[in-house]
Parts: structure tokens; C-alpha cells; sequence
């Protein structure tokens, strides 16, 4: 129960990689607050979760990350409902498959917003409600950003992808240093290829999932929550020594 007594709260977490970290939050003894645009999807995972709690430990908050009075109004609600948040996970994000060559500029600018820009927005207006947290109880406090391979390593036909993914992972190592005073720790994961609704169409095709095979050195697209793992971990206190730091958790791919 290494969250017990905490608040929490996940973008993205209608499904894939942030609903299986709220679960894992959620069972290690925090109160999750899944953010999301889809209200159906995120209500289906929060009473998912509650049936593996034994009293409800999932909300619901419909907002768009991207939109800084959405986020204005989400930090009025952990206000007012919660006083404080001690775990925040950005995890919101999305690509679509274009050329550079053939991109219209409002493709490049959604795919910014949504994978880097929402991180900035979330990270600035609910950081403050954590600074604020701090002068009433120090330290335990911590933001998970989920980056990806793609931020790493470049892919064909997704440009926009690779360059927001890259941001994330540096913007996490500046709001390291900036709450580092604060005692807030600020890291990313960084996942290789994970079986999630986003990549489910690919791996229905097999010249892809043997692609995986063939380029990663476990042989497998991973799990959701394998990548919870990951996070739940950056997030707590057994973690209390890294900040700013990405960990890559893609089956091997960067070493083949």
C-alpha cells in the first residue's frame, strides 16, 4: 500500500496505459482521479477499478488537457474536493501516421498539443496545488510524465510524434530542476511498443508483429501494465532518489 492516503491523478486514463496505472495506484491504497475527454470510457475503467478495491477509490473529471481553462477548472475541483495531490501522471497523448512531406500544419500542431503541450499545461496549473501541498507536509510528492521510444529513436510517418515525445522527455528534466526546492521529484517512462487500443490495429497484422519480434530483444509488444509498473514505482517513495530521469521500458528494442 505504497500510496495509501494519497490523491492521485491520470490523463489518458479511459484506457491502455493510464487506466492500468490508475488501477495499480488505486490498489496500492491512493484515491485516482481519471482525467479524459470521453466520458463513457473513463466512467467503464473507474467502475472497473472500483470492483478491485474494496471501497471506491476511482473518480471521474471529463477535461481536455490541452485546453488551459479545461485544466483551470480540473484544478478548482481537486481543490475544492481533495485539498491537495501528491502523484500526478501525465499520460495523455495520441499520433497519427503522415509523412512529413504531406503533414498539414494543424496535424503537426494537434499532435503537439496533445503529447507535449497538455504535459506543460498540467504540469504548471496542478504543480502549483503540489508546491502548495508541501508547505503543509514536505516531500512525498511526485509527477510521472510517459513519454515514448519514439523520443528516443525516430519512426517513419511520425515526425510530430518523435519530436513531442523528445520535448516530453526534456521538459521532465527542466520541471525536475524547477521543483527539485520543493521536494517534488518530476521523471518519465519511456515505453517501446505496448499493447493498448492505439496500437491495436497494428498488431493484427502480422508483418508487424513479427517486426516487433524480430527488432526487440523479448521478442513482444509489452503490456499496459507492465508500463504501470513502472510508473507506480517512479511514483513512490522507493524512488525517492531519482528525478529527471527517463526510463526506457521497451523490451530490449534500443539494444538489438
Amino acid at each position: 500500500m505504497r500510496f495509501s492516503q494519497m490523491i492521485a491523478l491520470v490523463t489518458g486514463a479511459g484506457s491502455g496505459i493510464g487506466k492500468a496505472t490508475a488501477l495499480r495506484l488505486a490498489k496500492e491504497g491512493a484515491k485516482v482521479l481519471l482525467v479524459g475527454r470521453t466520458k463513457a470510457k473513463l466512467e467503464a475503467a473507474a467502475e472497473e477499478i472500483n470492483r478491485h478495491t474494496s471501497v471506491p477509490m476511482a473518480e471521474v473529471f471529463v477535461a481536455d488537457v490541452t485546453d488551459a481553462e479545461d485544466v483551470r477548472e480540473l484544478a478548482e475541483y481537486i481543490e475544492q474536493q481533495y485539498g491537495d495531490l501528491h502523484v500526478l501522471v501525465n499520460n495523455a497523448g495520441g499520433s497519427t501516421h503522415t509523412n512529413i512531406l504531406h503533414m498539414p500544419e494543424q496535424e503537426w500542431d494537434e499532435i503537439q498539443c496533445v503529447n507535449l503541450k497538455s504535459v506543460f499545461l498540467v504540469s504548471k496549473i496542478l504543480g502549483a496545488i503540489m508546491v502548495e501541498g508541501t508547505k503543509r507536509e514536505a516531500g512525498g510528492r511526485s509527477i510521472v510524465n510517459v513519454a515514448s521510444l519514439s523520443g528516443h529513436q525516430a519512426g517513419a510517418a511520425i515526425p510530430h510524434y518523435s519530436a513531442a515525445k523528445a520535448g516530453v522527455i526534456n521538459f521532465t528534466k527542466s520541471l525536475a530542476l524547477e521543483l527539485a526546492p520543493y521536494g517534488i521529484r518530476v521523471n518519465s517512462v519511456s515505453p517501446g511498443f505496448v499493447a493498448t487500443p492505439l496500437t491495436a490495429q497494428g498488431l493484427q497484422n502480422d508483418r508487424f508483429v513479427k517486426a516487433i519480434q524480430r527488432n526487440t530483444a523479448l521478442q513482444r509488444a509489452g503490456t499496459p501494465e507492465e508500463i504501470a509498473n513502472v510508473i507506480a514505482f517512479l511514483a513512490s517513495r522507493e524512488a525517492s532518489y531519482m528525478t529527471g530521469s527517463d526510463v526506457l521500458v521497451d523490451g530490449g528494442w534500443l539494444i538489438k
